[in-house]
């Protein structure tokens, strides 16, 4: 007599009166095959999904997290998104484009300006001041040419005339009825000689002090001058785009534009202002400083010139201490940085 097979819970499939699948014994297999997974393996929580008979799908295992009960509504925060990464290359075009649209607005200020067809900014005190620094420093640069070359002069006399009195006092040596006569000039020469070192000592002073003046701290003046400048054009350039958009039609396509030109406009005042008080900041320090210096400088190299053609070698000396101007010795090399220390 054949033995009747063991019947397996999970091989019966209960049928309702209309044909439909009894989902709670569905529902109580899946209880059993999830009690039936060994505890230790660390599994996620196991789902099994079956269709009806008429369905060509097979069942399909799903593997996930454990969810609890699925009536539960999970809660979800805040999302973040992630920044874009901006393409390095489309920041330089925008650069460019920005760059470009800069200078062609400034280039139309300028030739308007020249042309006489358009406005600009003009500060009176401010333009007037600038225009008596620039030509101060012509006037400078002009006195600053004419030292020099009396200094190369000086110099060249200088050097003869210790070339002479070198020869005087040779002959002095060599001819003894003479030897008085060649000995005076001889003595006389290297006096003088001594005396133009000194006087070139002064010179050379009075060229640096007023070299710095022109040539650096005017110059820093000049440059910030030009930024000004610069600064102006910008704001003429934009205040000009904006008084042409408020004159035009204003509807749903021009106001973005005129939002935004005023934007421009407000950033390029601001830093038109900015540089305007620079500038005249700069002016004042720089005429307090300017002064100052050439005051100096103008009373020594009149006291040295004043005392070495009166021959008053003391007195010429003196002026040389008073602001404190060392000569160097001729043949005598300057000291290394180890003897300095």
């Amino acid at each position: 007599m054949a033995q009747e097979s063991p019947k397996n819970s999970a091989a019966e499939i209960p049928v309702t009166s209309n044909g439909e699948l009894d989902e709670s014994h569905e529902h109580g297999f899946n209880r059993d095959l999830k009690r039936s997974l060994p505890a230790g393996l660390g599994l996620s929580e196991t789902q099994i999904t079956s269709h009806g008979f008429d369905s060509t799908k097979e069942g399909v295992i799903e593997a996930g997290a454990f969810q609890g009960d699925q009536r539960t509504q999970t809660k979800s925060g805040p999302v973040i998104l992630a920044d874009e990464i901006k393409n390095p290359a489309m920041e330089k075009l925008e650069l460019v484009r920005k760059w470009s649209l800069n200078t062609y607005k400034c280039t139309r200020q300028i030739i308007s300006e020249k042309l006489g067809r358009g406005s600009r900014t003009v500060d009176l005190e401010l333009e007037a001041q600038i225009d008596i620094l620039r030509d101060n420093k012509k006037k400078y640069e002009n006195i600053l040419r004419l030292a020099q070359t009396l200094s190369t002069q000086l110099f060249q006399m200088v050097h003869t005339q210790r070339q002479l009195g070198d020869a005087f006092a040779d002959l002095s040596l060599k001819s003894l009825e003479l030897h008085e006569e060649f000995g005076y000039n001889a003595d006389t020469q290297k006096l003088l000689a001594k005396n133009g070192e000194t006087l070139l000592g002064a010179i050379n002073f009075f060229i640096a002090s007023v070299n710095t003046l022109v040539n650096k701290t005017i110059e820093d003046t000049l440059m910030t001058v030009k930024q000004y400048e610069s600064a102006r054009i910008e704001y003429d350039a934009y205040r000009t785009d904006l008084e042409e958009l408020n004159l035009g039609p204003r509807d749903a396509n021009t106001l973005p534009k005129i939002e935004q030109s005023q934007q421009l406009f407000q950033a390029h005042k601001e830093k038109y202002d900015k540089m305007r008080s620079d500038v005249s900041i700069k002016l004042k320090f720089l005429e307090e400083n300017k002064v100052k210096v050439l005051h100096n400088q103008l009373v020594l190299f009149h006291n040295a010139i004043a005392a070495y053609f009166a021959g008053n070698q003391k007195q010429l000396e003196q002026t040389l201490k008073q602001f404190h101007i060392k000569l160097k010795t001729p043949g005598v090399d300057a000291p290394s940085w180890l003897e300095e220390q």
